[in-house]
């Protein structure tokens, strides 16, 4: 099981932010909590379940056992966790 942020290339706020996703909800959850974001900031979407990570907190979530992923590179990798996301959506 595997927890993954993206680039941090979506701006917001004056700040760029990533999205952390994981193989599994608790998963997700867990590392959310390990980087200090609190759980109302988790995002139950179509678009799939993830957390938005501002720029600064991308490092410290790979230093955490994220695995760094890239929308770029990595595109086939990145719809496939998308689609895992999204499958775990529960309205």
């Amino acid at each position: 099981m595997t927890v993954y942020i993206d680039d941090a290339v979506h701006p917001w706020r004056g700040e760029r932010w990533a999205h952390l996703l994981a193989d599994t909800l608790p998963e997700l959850h867990a590392m959310a909590q390990q980087l200090g974001i609190p759980r109302r900031a988790f995002q139950n979407r179509r678009s799939g379940a993830h957390y938005d990570v501002p720029a600064a907190l991308r490092d410290t979530a790979i230093a955490l056992g994220a695995r760094a992923i890239s929308r770029h590179t990595d595109r086939d990798l990145v719809r496939r966790i998308i689609a895992n996301a999204r499958a775990q959506y529960q309205p």
